[in-house]
């Protein structure tokens, strides 16, 4: 255990710009207000002048998780060199600390922020690398005028940028930026048809004209006027070569990879829990915690639809641990009611409907805990998805059956199967794509191009330049997952709907050296006859009963498919079919209320589209945005 003394992260908001020219101290206080939900434990501020006259300005709201007396930001090194506004935790701080001191720098405090900005003194955007744990941060230098600006390795905090009138501005979510001078409420529609197909935008692009992303594991470093966007990581899926280890010992060394990723992660002053699905990964997660702090508090989140509803094996889960668990019962009146606030907290269309629960679950949460372990991540990490599975014999199905052949003769007739064989029918898209790189697209898509092309009236996605890979095609679907569906849809989700209550949310999967030591395994030890994550099942055979470990994967699965055609009827032909409904305006209205005749009776299911739509609409009226080209 580390020293009570030392003090790591925090967990908050950060806002800053430099301009040409100052700002009325007022914005910073809106922008401050934007974050409060991040931070509702405190706020500051910092101005400075900027290296052509103007002004730099560096915000921050806090979440204390750890040392509430002290780290407020933006903090100052000792010789007020540098300032830094920092959101999250840097777990190997201590080392960090200890190796720059034999260096000769100097502390004066024992907080991870203070390592941080040392760590960029001595080694510049080397440090990067060897910062292990999450974070998004502004530092400013005073000696060369540079703002710097960081993402962790896998996008667990997020960061946006904005071209702002006189300069650019920064923020942890957008809605802080959409104030500042120069900024128009317009949408951008260069991400339109991805997130038609996708049920996200990729990064960097965002859904607000002049706001992108910052990709995770890149830096932006702004100097002269002039902003220099580059990766300093890479995942290790794409740089590291298998190597042969038996499978008994992969298995074990993935537990101790693990053991110590929870560890690291359960550094806290305020109260924690874990989020329990009844699944393999949170439930692996909460034993690991029982085992190394004793009882857990737990929560989990269920329906009233008992085909939907997960929370007896999370209750089951609980009572093996001996953990003190609530759990909570969503009904379509509840999602409703917190389905605007959700869009609104993500700065985006909600692209999957769990979104709207998870927000519910970390307001009930936030009563009693500050801090949550979850299991995002282990999927992404251990080819857990079925997809994984199939990416195995796709290529020797395409020797028999060619994906033109499939698309002509096969394909027709599984689309036209009843309404619940979804998955076949997914199944399906995916063998009539030979190339990996679009068929990694078409998984987790809303149908087939097709589909989209219907209601924009062209391709959906872009042309973009096909990357030339050695990789097989399961690790080139596994570090899309890595790099696109993680970081923009999943890791996206949790900091939004968990910080939208004031709770964080760490990910031990999601651990830079686990990812690292899993890329050295053979692809074959990730799976057995059950599917993927062989190697974390074997891992927690003394931790968990068979039952749990050999449950076939569901997924966060919500009834709105139902619902829309029920109790959300209602509000779902509001936002597609009223009167002002704005969705109308940017795709053909006509290809809308053809899948809505379709979907209502039960005929086709078209619950992801429609889905998509309907917080397209409800996005665009939260938001009050343009939708002119």
């Amino acid at each position: 255990m580390r020293d009570v003394k030392d003090r790591s992260g925090l967990m908050c908001g950060v806002v800053g710009w430099v301009t040409s020219r100052p700002l009325d101290p007022a914005v910073m206080d809106g922008a401050l207000g934007a974050l409060a939900h991040r931070g509702p434990d405190g706020r500051g501020s910092w101005r400075g002048i900027s290296a052509d006259g103007g002004e730099v300005a560096l915000g921050h709201t806090r979440l204390a998780i750890i040392d509430a007396d002290g780290g407020a930001q933006p903090f100052f090194s000792h010789d007020r060199r540098f300032v830094v506004s920092f959101n999250g935790e840097i777990y190997n701080f201590i080392e960090l600390r200890d190796e720059l001191r034999a260096r000769g720098c100097c502390f004066v405090t024992r907080s991870d922020t203070e390592v941080l900005v040392e760590a960029w003194r001595v080694w510049g955007m080397d440090c990067l690398p060897r910062l292990r744990g999450m974070f998004a941060f502004a530092l400013y230098d005073a000696q060369t005028r540079a703002l710097v600006l960081a993402r962790d390795p896998f996008g667990k905090k997020p960061l946006f940028l904005a071209d702002i009138q006189g300069g650019m501005a920064f923020a942890s979510e957008i809605a802080p930026l959409l104030d500042l001078p120069g900024m128009e409420r317009r949408l951008n529609l260069d991400g339109l048809g991805d997130y038609l197909h996708r049920r996200y935008a990729p990064g960097p692009v965002s859904f607000f004209k002049g706001v992108r992303k910052v990709l995770p594991g890149h830096v932006a470093i702004f100097a002269g006027g002039a902003l220099e966007e580059r990766r300093y990581f890479t995942p290790p899926l794409a740089a590291t070569a298998s190597k042969p280890v038996p499978f008994a010992d992969a298995a074990a060394m993935f537990r101790a990879g693990l053991e110590e990723a929870v560890r690291l992660r359960l550094l806290s002053d305020a109260p924690y829990g874990v989020y329990l699905s009844g699944g393999v990964d949170s439930s692996v997660i909460a034993a690991l915690m029982a085992r190394q702090v004793g009882q857990v508090r737990s929560f989990a989140v269920g329906f009233e639809d008992a085909a939907y509803c997960e929370a007896h094996w999370a209750e089951r889960v609980a009572a093996r641990l001996g953990a003190r668990h609530e759990a909570l019962i969503v009904t379509a009146r509840d999602f409703a009611d917190h389905w605007a606030c959700a869009v609104r907290h993500r700065g985006a269309p909600v692209s999957k409907s769990s979104d709207v629960p998870i927000l519910m679950l970390s307001r009930a949460a936030s009563l009693s805990v500050k801090m949550v372990l979850t299991g995002e991540g282990a999927d992404e990490l251990l080819a857990g998805y079925p997809k994984h599975r199939a990416e195995r014999w796709i290529a020797a199905y395409h020797g028999v059956v060619p994906p033109l052949a499939h698309r002509a003769l096969l394909d027709p007739v599984v689309q036209r199967l009843p309404y619940g064989a979804r998955r076949l029918k997914i199944l399906s898209r995916a063998l009539s794509e030979p190339d990996v790189q679009a068929r990694s697209s078409l998984w987790f898509a809303n149908g087939d191009r097709r589909s989209v092309n219907d209601l924009l009236g062209h391709d959906p996605v872009a042309t973009r330049a096909r990357r030339l890979t050695p990789l097989a095609s399961l690790r080139q679907i596994m570090l899309a997952d890595q790099t696109g569906w993680l970081p923009d849809n999943l890791l996206e989700r949790g900091d939004r709907m968990m910080m939208a209550a004031g709770v964080e949310g760490r990910m031990p999967f999601m651990d830079a050296n686990l990812a690292a030591l899993t890329a050295s395994f053979p692809d074959r030890l990730l799976f057995d006859r059950r599917g993927g994550k062989a190697i974390l099942r074997a891992a927690a055979a003394d931790l968990l009963d068979a039952e749990t470990l050999n449950r076939r994967k569901v997924g966060f699965r919500t009834p709105v498919g139902d619902w829309f055609r029920g109790e959300l009827r209602p509000m779902l032909l509001d936002l597609l079919s009223g009167e002002g409904s704005q969705v109308r305006r940017l795709v053909d209205g006509a290809a809308i209320d053809r899948m809505l005749a379709e979907h209502l009776p039960r005929r086709v299911d078209h619950t992801g589209m429609l889905w998509t739509l309907a917080n397209l609409e409800l996005f665009l009226r939260e938001y009050r945005l343009d939708v002119d080209a």
